[in-house]
């Protein structure tokens, strides 16, 4: 069993709808009942902001402000993390930019985001993810980032100075500069930022595929079969640097091509993560609806348990409404899943009785206008 990583305190303020907030939790799973409105994701949103980025909302800081409030927003968590007892702190300042945060561990300021993985991993599962079979590939892409980021946190670096260079090499050739030899630097930097990005993608796609092939007799939920598309397809079994010379060569061949169209039109950027439902041998994007959020509910589970193996450290798990539209079997099999991966969850939804199959093994707390009652 993973070592259990659990939130002990949050105090929020001025954060989305509270003005001030302060839970303790007992380390068992957390359930976050009231209604629709009351700031029961907002409690996640604060929690998902203990990972590097954005949070499960990808929201700009300065959304996250309470309207009204004369400062910015803060948020403190204490945990026994997967280094021990930890306390860390963040926010933004009045004035400050709204594409930073401040962060602190144990009162020294972080030199990175990233420092955070040291200490908890934190996963979730959104409302808003339930059209990611049928969606846009950006937003795939997203998420199949956000899965090796659990296990390789280097990853997230490797994609932003992927993008950082692609931008520098797409404004130069939209100002016409075509010199050789800067290009070919550039591109050169794309080639290993890229090709260890897609082998990062590819090697947990790997992992999590034998995984789920391990235990598909005892899931409940559907399982999903899954493959890169879209950037060297089929060559991932080759060297790494043979694989950057074909990508420099490519994106030196399609200089011209490339200004025309004034973007990068071959790289990791254009991937995408295929799905398929695995019982069916059917695509994801063609299951019903029911079937795509048991299939995501699957996935997600898997790839927890997956974090929590490779690992040591069971992660955090946010898991918004995620009971809705559950019959009461498969709900009880559900939280038995999620108990079974040996993290704490937290939980939302409108209804506590949806919920009462957790009995003994969740804490429940009642939120309702920007407060918090046991």
């Amino acid at each position: 069993m993973p070592h259990k990583v659990s939130l002990s305190r949050l105090k929020l303020i001025d954060f989305r709808n509270y003005a001030a907030a302060s839970l303790s939790l007992d380390g068992r799973h957390a359930v976050l009942t009231g209604d629709n409105g009351a700031g029961k994701t907002n409690l996640m949103e604060a929690v998902s902001l203990l990972s590097p980025g954005r949070g499960m909302r990808r929201a700009a800081y300065g959304e996250m402000t309470r309207v009204g409030a004369t400062g910015g927003f803060s948020i403190f968590a204490a945990l026994d993390g997967m280094e021990g007892e930890v306390e860390i702190g963040t926010g933004v300042e009045t004035g400050e930019e709204t594409t930073a945060r401040r962060l602190r561990i144990n009162g020294t300021p972080a030199k990175t985001a990233d420092e955070l993985t040291d200490h908890l991993r934190v996963l979730w599962l959104t409302p808003a993810m339930d059209g990611l079979f049928t969606g846009a590939s950006s937003d795939r892409r997203r998420f199949l980032d956000r899965l090796v980021l659990s296990l390789d946190p280097a990853h997230g670096r490797r994609a932003s100075d992927f993008e950082r260079a692609m931008r520098s090499r797409n404004k130069l050739l939209d100002e016409g500069r075509f010199d050789p030899s800067w290009l070919a630097g550039i591109e050169e930097q794309m080639a290993s930022l890229g090709i260890a990005m897609a082998l990062a993608r590819q090697e947990m796609l790997g992992l999590l595929t034998r995984l789920i092939e391990e235990t598909l007799e005892s899931s409940p939920f559907p399982s999903a079969s899954l493959q890169l598309s879209g950037f060297m397809d089929g060559q991932y079994s080759r060297p790494s640097v043979d694989l950057e010379d074909d990508y420099a060569a490519m994106l030196a061949e399609s200089r011209y091509r490339d200004a025309g169209a004034r973007r990068t039109l071959e790289g990791p950027h254009r991937a995408d993560l295929i799905v398929h439902h695995r019982e069916k041998a059917m695509e994801a994007e063609r299951c019903s609806t029911g079937e795509q959020k048991a299939l995501l509910v699957g996935l997600v589970l898997a790839h927890a348990r997956l974090v929590g193996n490779l690992t040591g450290h069971a992660p955090i798990l946010l898991l918004d409404e995620i009971a809705a539209h559950l019959d009461e079997g498969r709900r009880a099999a559900l939280f038995d899943l999620i108990d079974g991966l040996g993290g704490q969850a937290f939980m939302t939804g409108t209804d506590r009785t949806m919920f009462s199959a957790l009995a003994d093994r969740a804490q429940f707390l009642t939120v309702a206008d920007g407060r918090v009652f046991g």
